[in-house]
């Protein structure tokens, strides 16, 4: 065998073995490399009625059912089912989970509040927030209280925190009316709740007449965000990410993206989102850089085989 043969032979060997290495090194590589792009749609079970949604650090998703209060657990990476925990029979509409793993739950009508572990669905503690005519919609954690939005009555409920998170007493209820630019209407009233980018006082939505209000937590005085004359129909859930405040317009089927100032008292429409997954989508959650919103199909009667879900859109 000549030395050009040898040659070309080791030549083709070590490309061989490289060729062999590069796929080996690769199909690794396939294998550590981060999932792909996590579901755009997560069924939910059949009939269960979604309103509420959070997400935890970790990817867990929590969404409550209007129907009997159960909540829906699932993976934001799979979309799969993590676990359902049963709920008291009654509404749960908007939810919040603490850092201790704490489940914070608006009650709709029941007038209620509740507190359950996160993990287990046991309730840890309950709290009647009103005996009038209501309906408890939504809820925000600041530092040290959790407050409630009430859709029939102009208030807001506290239920101030003590150290390391403590739970308040049943009793230990406050509540604080909504006066200055608030008027109350007929129909839907305050509904989603978040704090301004400052975190100084609240952003509340009033469905009916579609005004984004600036609450001072200390007075109860609301004032009219200035939004440039652009009022936000069907105003829903609310998420400050930022200086950016999304608002879920329900029955619009889009999501408005507000460009806040710091202290929340104006800001500009720069953006509005939809998608055709949408079905009245009522509030949303941020889980990387995916909004994810349950469709509560308000258009559609419900019945025990209504097909729910949840849709993630890219922001």
């Amino acid at each position: 065998m000549s030395g050009r043969i040898v040659a070309r032979t080791l030549f083709a060997a070590t490309l061989s073995a490289l060729l062999a290495l590069s796929g080996t090194q690769m199909a690794l590589a396939a294998q550590q490399s981060p999932p792909g792009h996590f579901p755009d749609v997560i069924a939910l079970p059949n009939g269960f009625q979604p309103e509420g949604i959070d997400i935890g650090p970790g990817g867990t998703g929590y969404v409550g059912s209007l129907v009997d209060g159960d909540i829906y657990v699932f993976s934001v990476r799979t979309g799969e089912e993590i676990t359902t925990l049963e709920g008291p029979g009654t509404p749960s509409v908007g939810l919040k989970i603490d850092k201790h793993d704490r489940l914070f739950i608006a009650g709709g009508p029941t007038g209620e509040a509740r507190v359950v572990d996160a993990a287990t669905g046991d309730l840890i503690q309950s709290y009647q927030l009103t005996t009038e005519p209501s309906f408890i919609n939504d809820v925000v954690l600041t530092r040290d209280a959790a407050w409630f939005t009430d859709s029939q009555q102009a208030q807001l409920y506290k239920l101030p925190l003590g150290p390391g998170g403590a739970l308040p007493d049943p009793d230990a209820v406050e509540t604080l009316p909504l006066t200055g630019d608030w008027v109350q209407q007929a129909g839907f009233n305050a509904n989603g709740i978040e704090e301004t980018p400052n975190h100084q006082a609240f952003l509340v939505i009033q469905s009916a007449t579609g005004i984004l209000f600036r609450v001072d937590p200390d007075t109860g005085v609301a004032t009219a965000v200035d939004l440039g004359g652009v009022t936000l129909t069907d105003g829903d859930g609310l998420l400050v990410v930022g200086r950016t405040l999304y608002v879920v317009q329900n029955f619009q089927n889009t999501v408005a993206v507000v460009k806040l100032n710091a202290s929340g008292t104006s800001g500009e429409l720069v953006d509005q989102l939809t998608d055709p997954d949408f079905q009245v989508p009522t509030t949303i959650a941020r889980f990387g850089n995916g909004l994810y919103l349950p469709n509560a199909r308000f258009d559609t009667p419900p019945t025990p085989d209504t097909e729910y879900s949840v849709v993630r859109i890219d922001r």
